[in-house]
């Protein structure tokens, strides 16, 4: 039976369905029909069976197309839901992470602040009436502190001078009300290194007024003067502030406005509770203000205080020029040479690490006066004009006047001398007079180059200006040697101090040449390049003598060792072509006098030069 069931339902005999009929109608009656032939019991409950599956799934199929109905009618709204939601997602991220970074930068500002935070004075409201508060005394004090910041024109970085309100921002943190200004505050609170100052103004017992001043790791001081000396308060608040938080600006601020007493005593008392990075700050500005006073043995004493700055910082460049600086006035100039040498090799070459003004007593020696004149002119330009000495544009004009004429631009030299507000104004290394005295030497007239001569001798006198240029005066034993004045001639080449100088060596040698005594004038010559090897002056006037005398081989050999020692001074350059053309060789001139532009540009006679060799050698 069940054999016959199995066939039926899986193998028996085949019933005709008709094919359009839809459902499961035709299966449950094919199914029916069959099992009713073998029970007929088993076919009702079966047919009844396929029935509730039939309306079940009839129900079911309604439900989906019920369903994709609701899914097609909603799609456009829950596909927006969904891009919404993604969209805030990405937005809260992408501020999460603007928050995280800025957080971020502002700890690192924080942990690398070491400004001068200056908060709101304490001052009772009986001052009010003179319109006096808190934030007007402090406001005060940070002119006078940012005065005194702007003046020192030092080479030491400065610190930034701020009060505490001028960061301040409106923006609220929710629930919070604490400024955006106040968590930058707290942050540098907890990771900076600032120093805050506050304090208190007060009537006096007498009736006058009472600054107290105080800082992190400053003692507190007070002031007091008249009702209305709050400006001298001010100032006197602000000096003992600057001096305690920035000691080494302190030194350069002194330096600078001639108070080279007070920087001496204030270094010599503070030394040893300054902090270790502003040592070798204060070291060299002691060490300037000990040069600056001049007087005997001034740059023994300050030679040692620019090499422990040294010591201390390899790479602290003012240290370095102040070695050199003080070299050049022992009348060790080649120690000068050998000292710029190796401030290059500790700046990994140059240009390196090393600012190029830190070079010019290096330039000076081995005569690149292009160098020299550009690092003076970006000086000026850095500090508004008026360059880092004095406190007046004379004095950077001097120099940069003297390098124009070294470099042969008698225009340009002329034109800035008649733009120098001080006519009798000096520098270290140089004075109006002599700058005058050079111009009128390089426009050949002598007479007038000895009276100003005469007006730097005056000026040489002071002890305090000589020792800083001991061989100052030799430059003028030529003109007065050449102008019927030997006396003049041999006291000009007496340096300061009887130092041994390469200029005052090579410029007796000139005078005795002039003289008649060749004899002498060789030995002289040589004595100033066995002085100073590497420096090229030496070898460069004995050349020229030289070739006066007919040695056009000795000369150009001489002329080369100058251009090796110098090569960057166009002065040798010329005179090797100069020889050249002597000796016929004007194609090998052609490229001397081309080298020689290089170095100096404007020179008349050097392009005149050139203009003759060029047209012999076509």
């Amino acid at each position: 039976m069940a054999e016959g069931l199995l066939e039926g339902v899986l193998g028996g005999e085949e019933e005709k369905i008709d094919p359009t009929v839809g459902g499961t109608e035709p299966i449950v009656a094919a199914v029916a029909a069959n099992l009713a032939s073998q029970n007929p019991e088993v076919a009702a409950k079966t047919a009844a069976m396929f029935e509730e599956q039939t309306q079940l799934l009839r129900l079911q199929r309604k439900n989906v197309e019920a369903e994709y109905e609701f899914f097609e009618s909603e799609a456009g709204p829950r596909l927006l839901v969904l891009r919404l939601r993604a969209g805030f997602q990405l937005f809260f991220a992408l501020f999460a992470t603007v928050i995280g970074v800025g957080l971020a930068i502002v700890i690192y500002s924080a942990t690398q602040s070491r400004s001068v935070v200056i908060n709101s004075f304490e001052v009772p409201p009986s001052l009010a009436a003179d319109g006096l508060n808190g934030k007007v005394v402090a406001a005060g004090l940070l002119d006078f502190l940012t005065k005194i910041q702007a003046a020192s024109r030092g080479t030491i970085e400065r610190r930034d001078l701020s009060n505490a309100w001028t960061s301040e921002i409106s923006i609220e943190v929710p629930d919070t009300g604490v400024s955006i200004g106040d968590l930058e505050r707290l942050i540098k609170t907890r990771f900076g290194h600032d120093q805050h100052i506050d304090g208190d103004l007060v009537r006096s017992v007498s009736g006058g007024l009472a600054l107290t001043v105080r800082g992190d790791g400053i003692l507190p001081s007070t002031f007091t003067g008249d009702a209305g000396a709050l400006d001298n308060l001010l100032r006197e608040a602000g000096e003992y502030l600057f001096a305690q938080s920035q000691p080494g600006l302190w030194m350069a601020y002194l330096s600078k406005n001639n108070r080279y007493g007070e920087a001496v005593a204030f270094a010599e008392s503070a030394y040893n509770t300054v902090a270790p990075t502003e040592r070798p700050h204060v070291l060299v500005y002691w060490a300037n203000s000990i040069a600056d006073m001049g007087g005997e043995n001034a740059m023994t004493r300050a030679l040692p205080l620019y090499r422990e700055a040294v010591r201390l910082k390899p790479d602290f460049w003012p240290g370095h020029l102040g070695i050199m600086y003080a070299l050049m006035c022992l009348g060790e100039e080649e120690g000068a040479v050998r000292a710029g040498e190796q401030m290059i090799r500790v700046a990994g070459g140059r240009p390196g690490r090393a600012p190029e003004d830190m070079y010019a007593n290096y330039d000076s020696e081995v005569r690149d006066a292009q160098a020299e004149l550009a690092s003076s002119l970006a000086d000026m330009e850095i500090h508004g004009g008026l360059g880092t000495w004095g406190t007046t544009s004379s004095g950077e004009n001097l120099v940069i006047a003297s390098l124009e004429i070294d470099l042969h631009d008698v225009a340009a030299a002329t034109l800035r001398l008649k733009t120098t507000s001080n006519e009798n104004g000096v520098v270290p290394g140089v004075s109006a007079p002599m700058v005058r005295a050079k111009l009128a030497e390089e426009t050949g007239d002598l007479k007038a180059a000895a009276v100003e001569w005469d007006a730097f001798s005056v000026t040489y006198a002071n002890p305090t200006i000589a020792f800083s240029m001991p061989d100052g005066m030799c430059s003028a034993a030529v003109t007065y040697e050449k102008t019927g004045q030997p006396a003049k001639a041999d006291a000009a080449l007496k340096p300061y101090g009887d130092v041994k100088m390469v200029d005052c060596y090579r410029f007796k040698g000139d005078v005795l040449d002039l003289r008649g005594d060749w004899a002498g004038a060789q030995e002289w010559y040589a004595k100033a390049v066995t002085l100073g090897p590497s420096i090229p002056s030496g070898y460069f006037s004995w050349g020229l003598a030289l070739a006066k005398h007919e040695d056009l081989a000795g000369a150009a050999e001489k002329f080369k060792l100058a251009n090796e020692k110098g090569p960057h001074w166009a002065d040798p350059l010329k005179a090797w072509g100069d020889v050249l053309m002597k000796q016929n060789n004007a194609k090998d001139a052609l490229s001397k006098y081309d080298e020689a532009l290089k170095y100096a540009p404007n020179w008349k006679q050097l392009k005149e030069a050139r203009e003759t060799a060029a047209k012999l050698k076509t």
